[in-house]
């Protein structure tokens, strides 16, 4: 009986997480970008992944817009807000070099194929990492108490 009741404890401690999970699915993967845009032709699967990749980039600069608006109203000492808004800067910066410093590797593992090809998978690349990043910073300032 103790055993069922910290059992139930547990499950409703976690319930919201994991409905907040499942009400959040992960972004797409570079391979799932892919196969959803094969239904179409090689060009309109180019085109496809283009639009996932602008989606992505708009996705991306709307975290970091709001991450910045959230650290200005963030209920801490000004010098902390500035000290992390100039930190988010730069690693802003950083993670445009590394997506098209790791986004140039994936479209190499396209080996002897040309173009469109190579294009698709850096495209796919550039997608998921920027559907990451900016799912990685929103969780970063989800909790942090306002002003």
């Amino acid at each position: 009986m103790h055993t069922m009741k910290l059992l139930g404890v547990f499950l409703a401690a976690y319930m919201p997480v994991s409905a907040l999970a499942a009400a959040t699915p992960p972004a797409p993967g570079e391979r799932a970008l892919r196969e959803e845009c094969s239904a179409f032709s090689e060009a309109g699967m180019r085109d496809c992944l283009a639009k996932h990749a602008d989606k992505s980039q708009k996705a991306l600069r709307q975290a970091e817009e709001k991450v910045a608006s959230t650290l200005s109203k963030w209920d801490e000492d000004n010098k902390y807000a500035n000290e992390a808004k100039a930190k988010l800067a730069a690693s802003n910066k950083d993670f445009a070099r590394y997506r098209d410093a790791q986004c140039a590797f994936a479209s190499s593992l396209g080996g002897g194929a040309i173009g469109n090809a190579l294009d698709m998978r850096r495209l796919a690349c550039v997608s998921e990492l920027n559907d990451r990043r900016a799912e990685q910073l929103l969780d970063a300032v989800s909790d942090l108490p306002l002003k």
